[in-house]
């Protein structure tokens, strides 16, 4: 049985900001420090940070101590959005949320970035309210925008495959994220997958398979994963479900057209060789991702540790496709990558 950190029911903003609060605090109680390294990246830039500063003889109105150990103050006024339907006049309400904090962050979160007409306005808006409002605030407010893949993006670059506490935690955000189009255009994205000792099985036969029971989030390709390398990539055709009941054994495609003979005939030829793993395909249903052709390729993560369960690479950003080109040429860009050089 999969555990969910997250509420699962129909998207609102409500439920989306409280899920993403939820997710920031379990990381910030999981590491501050790390936290602090993903807020400085990410919304407050690399000149200011809210982290502990230790100061010596620090001159004060009547007295000089020893030492000074202090924090900047700082606030995050939120406002999500799922379909870019900010309205000025609110962001411009927002603004009255803050007072003489050190650092002053409006931050609005949405699927797609701010349009860039709005965000324009805003930055004309800031620049006049700061400058009227400069001996109250102190500093200025920022206006920072942000889109729910970027955020999960900078939270990904922060976690170490060593922290296993929170690694469960951030896949399943991740995984509502995707489930619901918070992260759109899913067929842009490849997961890679932990193939194992079914790797020939899958390439050959151009299918994955895992039980109906583990959810999924939407993706176009499938990546086969396996010594520290993804070393497969094959693009998303359709999903089975195939169960034995009664006897025989039935086929329903979970969208698309319905299973061909070909298919269905790949499927069985997977059910008949996981006997030799030790594995039941008959009477435990699965889910079979079916693939057009898995091609080969090499791109290896050269950090330390692998995957413990999956990856999602964002294929278009990473190659900066306007269009998604064919398999081959996708796998002829991965070829002899690493991951960390994107």
């Amino acid at each position: 049985m999969q555990i969910h950190y997250f509420q699962r029911y129909h998207s609102k903003e409500n439920v989306d900001t409280s899920n993403t609060m939820l997710m920031l605090s379990r990381l910030y109680n999981y590491n501050a420090d790390k936290f602090f390294a993903m807020l400085n990246a990410l919304i407050l830039k690399e000149d200011e940070s809210p982290e502990l500063s230790f100061d010596l003889q620090v001159v004060g109105d009547e007295s000089v101590p020893d030492a000074v150990i202090s924090q900047k103050s700082f606030k995050i006024v939120v406002e999500t959005k799922l379909h870019n339907q900010f309205y000025k006049e609110q962001l411009v309400k927002h603004l009255g949320q803050f007072g003489r904090e050190d650092i002053k962050i409006l931050l609005t979160l949405d699927p797609r970035p701010m349009k860039q007409k709005l965000f324009e306005e805003m930055t004309t808006v800031l620049k006049k309210y700061n400058s009227e409002n400069k001996e109250c605030l102190v500093s200025p407010i920022k206006h920072v925008n942000l889109t729910f893949e970027k955020l999960v993006a900078a939270m990904e670059d922060i976690i170490d495959d060593r922290d296993t506490e929170i690694i469960s935690v951030m896949d399943d955000y991740k995984k509502y994220c995707f489930d619901e189009q918070l992260i759109p255009d899913g067929y842009k994205w490849m997961r890679a997958i932990v193939a194992g000792t079914t790797f020939d099985d899958n390439m050959e036969l151009n299918l994955f398979y895992d039980k109906e029971s583990r959810k999924y989030s939407d993706h176009g390709y499938i990546g086969l994963y396996t010594d520290k390398s993804i070393r497969g990539i094959g693009k998303l055709k359709k999903t089975i479900i195939a169960v034995e009941k009664d006897g025989q054994m039935t086929y329903h495609a979970e969208d698309g057209e319905s299973p061909t003979k070909e298919e269905i005939d790949r499927i069985n030829e997977a059910i008949k060789r996981a006997v030799d793993y030790g594995y039941n395909l008959k009477t435990v249903s699965h889910r079979y991702f079916m693939v057009e052709k898995f091609y080969p390729i090499d791109f290896r993560k050269t950090s330390k540790n692998p995957i413990q369960k999956s990856k999602f690479f964002n294929l278009a950003e990473m190659f900066g496709y306007q269009t998604m080109p064919d398999t081959e040429q996708i796998a002829k860009d991965l070829d002899g990558k690493s991951w960390e050089e994107f």
